[in-house]
């Protein structure tokens, strides 16, 4: 009997497209002979299954199921491609599992810390996880910029501590510049995370689990037109993705232990990308991805491809594992 799979894209934030993007290629590419597959999406004002046509049907929150044609269809699990809330950030992870219905990403706990930067950098760092000096500001608190100076330097970034896709992120080179850079960050979070500026070579790595076991994807370099990775670099084709990355042997073998050990540090489960800057030599971890985008041009579809793994087995692969 076919499996009946929901991919749940949208979502309540500014990467609300980027998901419904990542969620229609896992649309396209799943293999219909093996699964019944529908697409929901999730925004904060409905809940819906959109079928070819684009006609809507609503979904019952009291078990996530759908009404079409008079019969009733409930779900033996869900592909998880919302990109920031509530999808990446634990809310979906711990409604589907109060109606234990399976779901492609990591648990609820991992979503909601990793999507936290602030958080999941504190407990990742007693395990010697190299990070970017950092400074952090609430809504509300007294902006110190001197001590925000002291501590982090110039350049330095000031981010939304809990958003992705670089919303909220500005890179910023005076002092009397700060604010300005601080009030922007507020217009997607209410916490701010400002880091000090690792100048060497950014790449992204891939990690996800694959037939049972943790597995790291080749590694992707990554080089912004702009002057950094911001949102026009990642997905405006304003940057370029190279993979394998242009790295010495011993830089991948440091960054490849790296990723493994943050994954299996947070008993992470389906995909995950994380991002490092090398700095003499050394990887320095800036944020871990959970639900990272799912394109053809997105980077973990990238590294798949590298690694020989299509993005039919890459999706089909998460269903599985979920489904164990």
């Amino acid at each position: 009997m076919k499996k009946n799979i929901a991919i749940i894209m949208g979502g309540f934030s500014s990467e609300y497209e980027i998901s419904l993007n990542s969620g229609n290629v896992v649309y396209q590419t799943l293999n219909t002979k093996k699964y019944d597959i529908y697409r929901i999406h999730i925004f904060k004002n409905k809940w819906v299954y959109v079928n070819e046509n684009d006609d809507e049907f609503p979904v019952d929150k009291n078990d996530f199921s759908i009404i079409v044609d008079n019969k009733k269809i409930t779900f033996h699990c869900v592909f998880n491609a919302i990109h920031g809330t509530p999808g990446e950030d634990g809310h979906m992870q711990a409604y589907l599992k109060l109606l234990s219905i399976p779901q492609t990403s990591c648990e609820m706990y991992q979503a909601a810390l990793t999507f936290n930067k602030r958080d999941c950098l504190s407990v990742l760092k007693p395990y010697g996880i190299k990070t970017a000096a950092s400074f952090y500001v609430n809504l509300g608190d007294k902006i110190d910029e001197d001590a925000i100076v002291k501590k982090v330097g110039l350049p330095c970034f000031v981010k939304a501590n809990k958003a992705g896709s670089s919303f909220g992120i500005s890179k910023v080179y005076k002092k009397e510049l700060l604010n300005e850079a601080i009030e922007f960050a507020f217009k997607e979070d209410d916490e701010i995370i400002i880091e000090s500026y690792l100048d060497g070579t950014e790449v992204s790595v891939g990690v996800i689990k694959y037939k049972g076991e943790t597995k790291v994807l080749p590694i992707t370099e990554i080089v912004s037109d702009n002057d950094f990775f911001d949102y026009k670099a990642k997905y405006l084709g304003e940057s370029k993705e190279i993979t394998p990355a242009r790295i010495s042997k011993e830089q991948e073998e440091k960054v490849i232990k790296v990723a493994k050990q943050v994954y299996d540090i947070l008993k992470m489960t389906g995909f995950s990308r994380s991002e490092y800057i090398f700095k003499d030599g050394e990887p320095h971890l800036l944020e871990v991805n959970t639900v990272p985008g799912l394109t053809k041009a997105s980077i973990l579809p990238q590294q798949a491809a590298v690694a020989g793994i299509s993005l039919s087995e890459l999706f089909e692969n998460a269903i599985e594992e979920s489904l164990k």
